[in-house]
């Protein structure tokens, strides 16, 4: 669960009184499964978010359950060496803080931190599958179609907006610097108009085009005779996805593309 997800369900338990533990790892030494600042929320009978899985969390939702039980009102901490005792072979050590939740502790969360900005173009198959995959990442997506009846009904994530406009490409204009570009609509005409405006802004972290070598040659093509230079075009990535996974199914190209922006997100 992505850290603005975590944050909208806490608000949600908040509005409809539900009483519920706030559960923080303050500290993590060595080799422990969540860094510090990772949040979970325990209610009776609901868990949101992580602080590491396995024996920790078990532990950690039977204190913040006992919390809810007695009615108590004041923080505490425990500290959990990761060894035998706990059945995990992580090596590190986390120390848990344990608060109830309300509107002051909310107050306190940091702003979640995206691990990139991406524009997302196309509303089909794959694109709806990296959406899906992206739903749980702190990042930041604008999702990005001419056509509203291809995007999914319901709401979407906190940090994922859908941008419904005629004119997409226009929408690279107003992209931040280092933005992280996808592009994979129903038009190839279509592709090649986003991926000029792209190209042409040269600032990007990372663009991507969904696509064949065929493609990816044909429009490099006539990227050339628009003058677009060569040490940009070579920055264009297409066929997308992590190299040496097999498949063209809607979902395993979504699980190779989103490694693939958190490889170049990690700097990898």
């Amino acid at each position: 669960m992505s850290t603005a997800a975590l944050q909208a369900t806490a608000r949600e338990w908040l509005a409809r009184g539900e009483p519920s533990i706030e559960v923080r790892v303050a500290e993590a030494r060595g080799s422990a499964p969540r860094e510090a600042g990772a949040r979970m929320l325990v209610a009776a009978r609901r868990v949101a978010g992580t602080v590491g899985g396995g024996h920790l969390e078990l532990q950690a939702i039977q204190i913040a359950r006992d919390m809810l039980a007695a009615g108590e009102t004041l923080p505490r901490e425990k500290h959990f060496p990761l060894g035998p005792a706990l059945g995990q072979c992580c090596g590190g050590a986390v120390t848990l803080a344990f608060e109830p939740l309300t509107d002051a502790v909310m107050a306190n969360w940091p702003a979640p931190k995206p691990r990139f900005n991406l524009q997302l173009y196309g509303a089909g198959h794959v694109g709806r599958a990296i959406v899906h995959l992206l739903s749980g990442i702190d990042c930041k997506v604008q999702w990005i179609d001419e056509r509203e009846e291809e995007f999914p009904e319901g709401p979407l994530p906190p940090h994922i907006e859908k941008v419904c406009v005629d004119a997409v490409e226009g929408e690279v204009d107003i992209a931040e610097p280092g933005t992280f570009y996808l592009v994979l609509t129903h038009n190839h005409d279509l592709d090649m108009r986003i991926t000029e405006a792209v190209l042409r802004r040269g600032d990007f972290c990372f663009l991507g085009l969904i696509g064949s070598q065929t493609k990816r040659a044909r429009f490099l093509h006539r990227f050339e005779a628009r003058g677009i230079p060569a040490e940009t075009l070579s920055r264009m990535t297409c066929p997308i996805g992590i190299p040496g996974i097999e498949g063209k199914e809607p979902e395993v190209l979504a699980i190779s593309v989103v490694g693939q922006l958190l490889q170049v997100a990690s700097g990898k």
